[in-house]
């Protein structure tokens, strides 16, 4: 059976949820805004030129969630997808994945953004799976620690064999479909690569190997 794959920041999604999540804290005054704001973009600005140090921009994202009991945040999670997610989920995303589906293919989510964040909005479009930088909970709280290996760039590919080898159904044949540089790795190794909506590196190379390019914003 086929496995259609997809990125989610800046791809299913016409923005950066991880991003976005850091608005929603300073907007809400959870965090200091002018310190936290600047680290934020410090941190984007460098996850798109390909030169993100993954586990530093981890502790600075999980560090919020340690300071609150589960129950606070999952309500502001869910003010958070209300507010800032739902109205950047182009009609076109749940189309491809639909169509995918509609085709017998397995569907699956793979993201660097932590579960936390993604969980919600991968519910949205009914995927069969998620894998996604899982943080820590242990008490009750989350511990600002990871599980396993992040789901960033060659990590991708790791996630993804592991949950392969879990499986019980010959899943071969892959599309993959993403907008980032970063997932450069994962685009080179499966059956069918598309770059959605590319950054300029990406853009460049899909064009150099012939892979399609498709847009799915208005």
């Amino acid at each position: 059976m086929p496995l259609a794959i997809f990125d989610l920041d800046n791809t299913l999604l016409a923005g950066d949820s991880d991003y976005l999540w850091g608005r929603f804290l300073v907007d809400r005054g959870i965090v200091d805004s002018e310190e936290y704001e600047a680290a934020n973009r410090r941190f984007y600005e460098r996850y798109k030129a390909g030169t993100l140090d993954i586990r530093e921009f981890l502790r600075f994202t999980l560090a919020p969630l340690t300071r609150h009991s589960l129950e606070t945040l999952y309500t502001w999670r869910e003010e958070f997808i209300a507010e800032y997610i739902r109205p950047i989920i182009p009609e076109a995303s749940h189309a491809l994945v639909d169509e995918h589906v509609q085709r017998g293919h397995r569907t699956l989510i793979i993201t660097a953004t932590n579960r936390f964040i993604t969980e919600p909005i991968a519910g949205r479009f009914n995927v069969d799976a998620l894998l996604a930088t899982t943080p820590e909970i242990l008490d009750g709280r989350y511990t600002g620690e990871v599980i396993d290996t992040p789901t960033y760039r060659e990590g991708k590919v790791k996630a993804l064999d592991e949950w392969l080898a879990g499986r019980d159904e010959d899943l071969s044949e892959q599309w993959f479909y993403s907008d980032s540089l970063n997932d450069l790795p994962l685009l080179r190794r499966v059956d069918h690569p598309v770059a959605v909506d590319p950054d300029e590196t990406l853009r460049r190379e899909a064009e150099e190997r012939g892979w399609p390019i498709i847009s799915l914003r208005a």
